[in-house]
């Protein structure tokens, strides 16, 4: 969404709310327990896989035109979410529905809750009426080699986990012309297209797909419509979710969502006792298409952080 350009949040700008409880892992609690060199935040994106989108391909969002392939959008993803010169992360955006990016730590997240409940949070850039809301996953590293190949990815539940649709999928079409926008068919039948908007004239499906693909994930209710001032609203979700104006967001500017490793669920939607973790995955979670000069709806991170440590 244009307006949320405006609102890119950097980490300088966060104040510190949180009162941590300073909790140390023991050398055997998960694969790889945090030294006194541990970043709070992740050092690397393993996978990024965003659906077609507004700002897909766009040099706004530090796209060059030459992610032509899934390393090199990979690549991309982490030198905006990772700058090795020194400036602050930026974000990166996982286009509409099913769209995705996996980070990774240096050390596993245990799940204690030490601050104030919360484990880690997720920076986007909501603000109240404009909430894109992704759903985060976590899983740990079993085997302990530093890759999200063993396990199964755990689905926090959010405010409206009740009202949403598992196993929900999309398939995207590559449009005959740039200038096109993005027919899309669903799981259960629907037909639609990702609308163009004047703004952003590029190639809205990403470079290095093939003619189609399939995005599955969860999918949270449509609560968007007009607000109070007569003006396209989102809807908020309460808390659970990434870029998502919540009663999560602890610090101020509100830029941050929290997030606890209790909440994780199993594929049945049961509670499962997680210790610790070490790989975050978002994935956007709603299927709409906002109105004229909005766009699809998209969510946007930027910083991912272990909140139990200072």
């Amino acid at each position: 969404m244009k307006e949320k350009l405006i609102l890119l949040a950097t980490a300088a700008m966060l104040l510190a709310a949180c009162n941590k409880s300073r909790v140390v892992m023991p050398e055997a609690y998960g694969p790889h327990p945090p030294v006194a060199e541990s970043s709070p935040y992740s050092n690397r994106v393993i996978a990024y896989r965003p659906a077609p989108g507004q700002f897909i391909n766009n040099t706004l969002m530090g796209f060059t035109g030459e992610e032509t392939t899934a390393e090199a959008a990979r690549a991309y993803a982490d030198r905006m979410l990772h700058p090795t010169d020194g400036s602050s992360p930026r974000m990166i955006s996982l286009g509409g529905f099913g769209g995705y990016v996996v980070v990774g730590f240096d050390h596993s997240i245990q799940a204690t809750g030490g601050c104030e409940g919360y484990d880690f949070s997720i920076t986007g850039n909501q603000f109240s009426g404009s909430s894109e809301p992704g759903v985060v996953w976590v899983m740990p590293d079993e085997n302990g080699n530093g890759e999200p190949d063993d396990g199964v990815w755990y689905e926090l539940q959010g405010r409206y986990a009740a009202e949403s649709v598992r196993d929900y999928a999309v398939t995207y079409y590559r449009p005959a012309a740039d200038g096109d926008p993005v027919r899309w068919s669903d799981s259960a039948g629907h037909e639609g297209q990702i609308e163009r908007i004047i703004d952003h004239e590029q190639n809205y499906f990403p470079l290095w797909e093939e003619a189609s693909y399939t995005l599955t994930g969860t999918c949270l209710p449509d609560r968007s419509g007009t607000g109070d001032n007569g003006r396209f609203s989102t809807g908020d979700y309460g808390w659970g979710y990434a870029d998502n104006w919540g009663e999560d967001m602890l610090e101020q500017p509100k830029a941050k969502n929290f997030f606890r490793i209790a909440d994780a669920v199993d594929s049945e939607g049961n509670p499962v006792a997680l210790r610790y973790i070490d790989f975050i995955k978002v994935q956007t979670g709603v299927n709409i298409q906002g109105r004229s000069g909005v766009g699809e709806l998209s969510t946007e991170v930027s910083r991912f952080r272990d909140e139990n440590l200072e």
